[in-house]
Parts: structure tokens; sequence; C-alpha cells
């Protein structure tokens, strides 16, 4: 009795011990790591997370279990080895990450700009569209545009996200060497000169919030020109991407007329930058049901999602199922949660946490949340 408890202990550790890779940098990660956990550096994550891009429960638990842990799993790696095999000299590849609610698609591109970063990418990176044409916090600032009639502009969160552009591409625009084509006019006194350099023009419109959305307008096809001249390679990343296809906002204007997706300004740029007209450049994007509201949430596949206007604009892409987790996913989750001490009780609680969650990352989350 006492030498098979022993050999149970033995099994049960010996499976504690597998849920972690010492691989950290996603450019050397390959299928001996899926299923496995990575810990990100601390410095690096907020460089690239602290304005978004991890979901706010998944944040919470990082900060609870002082570290921040990725799974490495094979969507993820697909996505990677298809861009490492692929030609930047044709025109961009568009990859549309798609699933049921809670299976990981943000977690999954949070781990695809991780390695963009490590492998010297520009990055574009929109945490979340919903925050911008969904959620209308009492601060929302919303005025007529003055250089395109007819939008209105959302200047503190175009702001926002120049900011986060900063910050995530703090050492590529600390060289210098990416300058803007052509003079830009803001106003009799403002001007951006040809040739300053592009950290010039993003923190012109950091400064001067009220030109904030004309700025980024301006940087994307900066952006898009430096990569068409091999100056750099830019990794568009849009999450929730489906939102911008929704018939309506929750913006309204001073007349309470409601506002469309066309008729907010910061919408123009990012359609043009998830074009494929342009090359050395990966774009990645999701669709989610979370994205938009209840009644558009009956299915999960692009196609729905996107609406048929959002659909030709993406076609051809490559799409990506984000699945649930798989037997060694789940166990691999499972001890972590173990070896963070969020997981107590005997080995059969896995059994009714798989049966309960059935598999799916988010409800397993939960189910081992506190009340």
């Amino acid at each position: 009795m006492l030498s098979r408890n022993i050999r149970f202990l033995s099994r049960r550790y010996s499976q504690a011990l597998t849920f972690r890779t010492s691989e950290a940098s996603p450019t050397q990660q390959n299928e001996n790591q899926i299923g496995l956990f990575y810990t990100m550096n601390n410095d690096l994550c907020k460089q690239l997370f602290s304005h978004g891009g991890l979901p706010k429960s998944f944040t919470k638990q990082a900060k609870t279990f002082t570290e921040t842990a990725l799974m490495v799993r094979h969507p993820a790696l697909d996505v990677i080895n298809c861009i490492k095999a692929t030609d930047l000299n044709k025109p961009a590849v568009r990859y549309v990450l798609y699933g049921e609610k809670g299976t990981g698609k943000s977690l999954t591109l949070a781990h695809l700009l991780h390695f963009a970063y490590e492998d010297g990418f520009l990055i574009v990176h929109i945490p979340w569209v919903s925050e911008w044409l969904r959620r209308v916090p009492r601060h929302k600032e919303m005025s007529n545009s003055q250089s395109r009639e007819g939008l209105v502009d959302i200047p503190l969160d175009a702001a926002a996200w120049l900011l986060h552009f900063k910050m995530q591409n703090q050492v590529l625009l600390k060289s210098g060497d990416l300058k803007i084509s052509q003079e830009y006019v803001w106003s009799k006194r403002e001007k951006t000169d040809a040739g300053a350099p592009l950290a010039e023009l993003v923190e012109h419109g950091i400064t001067r919030v009220k030109y904030a959305c004309d700025v980024i307008d301006v940087l994307i096809k900066e952006i898009k020109l430096l990569s068409n001249s091999k100056k750099c390679k830019t990794f568009v990343a849009i999450d929730g991407f489906n939102s911008f296809f929704y018939p309506l906002t929750r913006l309204r204007t001073t007349t309470k007329k409601k506002v469309t997706p066309e008729e907010v300004s910061l919408t123009a740029p990012f359609m043009n930058i998830t074009k494929n007209d342009w090359s050395n450049g990966v774009i990645v994007l999701t669709t989610d049901q979370l994205a938009v509201p209840a009644d558009r949430q009956e299915n999960y596949l692009p196609k729905y999602l996107l609406y048929q206007k959002g659909f030709e604009h993406l076609d051809p892409f490559v799409p990506v199922e984000i699945g649930r987790y798989t037997e060694r996913e789940f166990m691999s989750c499972a001890n972590y949660y173990r070896d963070r001490l969020w997981l107590r009780g005997p080995p059969e609680l896995e059994s009714e946490l798989k049966l309960t969650s059935a598999c799916n990352p988010y409800d397993f989350m939960e189910l081992c949340a506190p009340l």
C-alpha cells in the first residue's frame, strides 16, 4: 500500500514538472513546448501591454500569481511558423483568429505580439476596437473632424493609442532610422518637416490632442511607405476587428444622431493598413462575439461576424481557429494552478473541472477563481 502511494505521488510530481518551459523567446519555441507555460519578463510585459492587450481577468490573475505566464499553443505556433516561412516581399498576408468565447484568442494574439517584438517588427496594435466604438464612458470626448467633413473625432482615444504605439515601439523609434516622407502642416504655426523622425510625428499627436486623429491617419500612411521601401517590417494586430463592421456604434453626436463606424475618423486608417496592397508586413486580426452586441453573438465564424463588407475587405485571408484545451493543455494548466496554490484538493478534482468547464480556458479559470 505504501509503495503504491509513493508511486502515485511520484507520478503526480513528475506531471507537475512538465507545465513550464525555460524557452522564453517565441522566436525559438517549437512543437516540444506545446502546452507548456513560459514567463514573460515584467519590463517587457509593461512595454507591450500596459495600455491593453491582455484580458482584464487574466491581468488580475497574473497579478495574483506575481508573474505573467503564457501557454505555448498550437495555433500561435502555426502562425509563427507561417510568418517565418513567408516571403515579405509579397503582399502582406492576413490571418484571422476565431473561435468560441473564452478559448484564448486575445492571449494567442499577445503571444504573437511578443514574437513580433522579438523578431524586430514595428508593431501597430489595437488592444480592443470596441473600446473606441462601443464603450462610452462619461469622459468620452467627441468632436467634428476639422480635416474630413462628415466624420467625428475621438481625440482622447487617439492620443492614448499613440502613447501605446510609442511605448511598444520605443526601441525602433529611438533609433531615428524611420523618417517621414513629406511635410505635414497642422496649422499656421505648426508643421512636421519632411525627413523628421517618425517619433516626432507620434509625439505631436500625443502633446497636441486635437490633431491626434489626423496624426494617426498620416502615421499609418507613412508606415506603409516605410514598409514598402524596406525601412522596417510591420506587424499589424487588431483584437475584435469585426467591431468595425457592426452597423452602429454607441457614439452620438450633439444632435443625438447615431454614428456609424465609417463616420469615425479612426476607422479609415485601420481599414487602410489591413488591405494587402503593401509588402514587408504581417496582419493578424481576431473576430470575437464579445466585440459586438448580444444580437450578433449567435455564431463565432468570421463570415458571420464580419458581415459581407468585412469579409470582402479581408478576402483572401488565412483562418486560424483557436479551440478549447487539449488533454495535454488542460493538465498543464491544472498543474500550473496547483503550483501557484490556486487549485487544491484531491486528484479527482481535475476530472470534475474538466467535465464542468468542457476544457474551455476561460470557464476553467473562472471555476478555479475565488468565490
